[in-house]
C-alpha cells in the first residue's frame, strides 16, 4: 500500500520555538507523522520532555547567533527537508505601547530572526534540490487586530515566503505561510485570570464561536510541509475559525439586530 502523502517518514524537519505553547504541540504532532524532530529554542530546558532526535539552541531576537547555530547545525547534518519558523513574541498591544525600542524589539526577533533562520535552511534545500517551508504567522498579518509591530512582522514573513516560492521554486524547495487567529494556549492565562469575562467579548467575533487549538495549527503546518502539498507554494491558510472571512458581528449586530 502506498505511503500516505501526510507522513513524514525519513524526513528531517528542524521547529523553532518548540517549548512554546503551539510549538510543543507542533514538534508532538509532526513525531507522530514520522518526522525527525530538530528542537531549536533559546535553552536545553526549554525543550525539556519533547520527542526531539536534536536540537539547536540560541535567541532569535539576536539574528547573528541564530544564523550562526543554525548554519553550524546545516554543516554538521546537512540539508534539512523542512523548517517550521514558529518562534514569535509580542507585548505592544495597540500603538499606545510602542516605541523605537519596542518596535525594534518585535522586528528583531519576528522578522529579522525569523529571516537569519530560514535563509541559510534555503540556501541548502536549494543545493538539495528539495524543501519545504513553512512560517507560522497571524491573522494580524492579514489585518489589523492590534499589536502594530507584530503584525508588521508577520506581514514582512508573507512577503518573504511569497519571494522564497518565486525564486526557488525552480530548485523544488515550496514556502507556505500559516496564519493562526486566537490561539487557546497559556499565553492567554493571565489575560482570563485578570478577567473571567474576557471570552464573552472575543468569541462572538469568530464564526465557529471559539478560540483554535494548537492542534489544528499544526495540522496545517503539517500539510503544508508534506507531500500532500506537493504543488502548493507561496500561500497563507488562516486557522482562525473564520475571522477573517467578514465580520460576525457586524451581520449580527446590525444586519441581524441580535
Amino acid at each position: 500500500m502506498p505511503q500516505s502523502p501526510f507522513r513524514l517518514d525519513g524526513k528531517t524537519v528542524l521547529i523553532s520555538g518548540a517549548g512554546g505553547g503551539i510549538g510543543r504541540t507542533l514538534v508532538q504532532i509532526f513525531a507522530d507523522a514520522g518526522a525527525k524532530v530538530i528542537g531549536a529554542d533559546r535553552t536545553a530546558a526549554d525543550l525539556e520532555g519533547l520527542p526531539i532526535a536534536g536540537s539547536v539552541l540560541f535567541d532569535q531576537a539576536d539574528a547573528k547567533a541564530t544564523r550562526a547555530a543554525i548554519s553550524a547545525y546545516l554543516e554538521a547534518n546537512g540539508p534539512l527537508d523542512g523548517v517550521v519558523a514558529n518562534a514569535g513574541f509580542t507585548r505592544a498591544e495597540h500603538f499606545g505601547h510602542l516605541n523605537d525600542d519596542v518596535w525594534s524589539s518585535e522586528m528583531a526577533i519576528n522578522l529579522n530572526g525569523a529571516y537569519a533562520l530560514v535563509d541559510p535552511i534555503t540556501e541548502a534545500m536549494a543545493s538539495a534540490n528539495k524543501g519545504s517551508i513553512v512560517f507560522v504567522t497571524s491573522v494580524n498579518a492579514l489585518g489589523h487586530y492590534g499589536n502594530p509591530a507584530y503584525s508588521a512582522a508577520k506581514a514582512g514573513l508573507v512577503a518573504y515566503a511569497k519571494g522564497i516560492a518565486v525564486e526557488y521554486g525552480e530548485k523544488n524547495v515550496r514556502a507556505n505561510t500559516v496564519a493562526p487567529g486566537s490561539v487557546r494556549t497559556p499565553a492567554w492565562d493571565h489575560r482570563l485570570a485578570a478577567d473571567g469575562t474576557l471570552l464573552d467579548n472575543v468569541l462572538p467575533h469568530y464564526p465557529l464561536g471559539r478560540m483554535v487549538s494548537p492542534t489544528e495549527v499544526a495540522n496545517a503546518a503539517l500539510f503544508l510541509i508534506s507531500d500532500a502539498a506537493s504543488g502548493v507554494t507561496g500561500v497563507t491558510i488562516p486557522v482562525d475559525a473564520g475571522l477573517t472571512a467578514g465580520n460576525l458581528r457586524f451581520v449580527d449586530e446590525v444586519l441581524r439586530g441580535r
